[in-house]
């Protein structure tokens, strides 16, 4: 059982490294220094984060996730689509980390580290799941997985092409969000597409399931 303590703690000391990330990366020393902005000792800080580059980069991960929570559960979305729900999920999520690019940036690059690759897609997964929970859905069936795997293609891709966004206020990425979701025809595509070719198949995101 976490401690809402401790987890108060980490996401303090998440956001205390985030201005110092861009030019010392996800490292203790950066660690050491937020700890220290904010009067936590440093031995308290870096047991709260043992793994180093991976733990903070998945704590930043899970912060941003829950501060796209926060700011979704007060919104009203009522009237809107699956899409336009969608959309302002994944909108949301990024406004929350633009102030960070660079630290995105380096979390990237420690998660396609082929250590941390198991790392990158239990996040990975978090997070779509964190913004099909916050839409309203409530799927149990094989669709529960389709979408968070049509989600996470359509993810995953957007961060990529935010990173390199220069256009004010990221409209080329909203852009690209847009032409992507449509209708949500193309996760009805996909769903099809899918139940068929892994019917009989072990699917990923099943083992992952129970980890939310």
């Amino acid at each position: 059982m976490k401690s809402p303590f401790a987890e108060r703690e980490r996401a303090s000391l998440i956001e205390a490294i985030l201005p110092d990330v861009a030019l010392d990366g996800w490292t203790r020393a950066a660690l050491r220094a937020a700890a220290r902005r904010i009067g936590i000792p440093a031995g308290e800080a870096m047991a709260l984060f043992p793994g180093g580059a991976a733990d903070l980069v998945a704590g930043f991960s899970r912060w941003a996730d829950q501060r796209m929570l926060d700011r979704l559960e007060g919104t009203a979305l009522d009237g809107l689509r699956v899409s336009e729900r969608i959309a302002l999920a994944i909108g949301i999520r990024l406004e929350i980390v633009a102030p960070w690019r660079e630290a995105v940036r380096a979390a990237l690059a420690v998660l396609a580290l082929p250590m941390h690759a198991p790392l990158g897609l239990r996040l990975l997964y978090e997070t779509v799941d964190a913004m099909w929970y916050a839409v309203g859905d409530s799927a149990t069936d094989f669709s529960f997985y389709t979408k968070r795997m049509s989600l996470a293609a359509l993810w995953a891709a957007t961060v990529l092409y935010w990173l390199e966004d220069r256009s004010e206020d990221f409209v080329d990425t909203r852009g690209f969000v847009a032409r992507r979701l449509g209708d949500l025809a193309w996760i009805g595509r996909a769903r099809r597409g899918l139940e068929t070719a892994v019917a009989t198949l072990p699917n990923p995101f099943r083992l992952l399931r129970p980890l939310r």
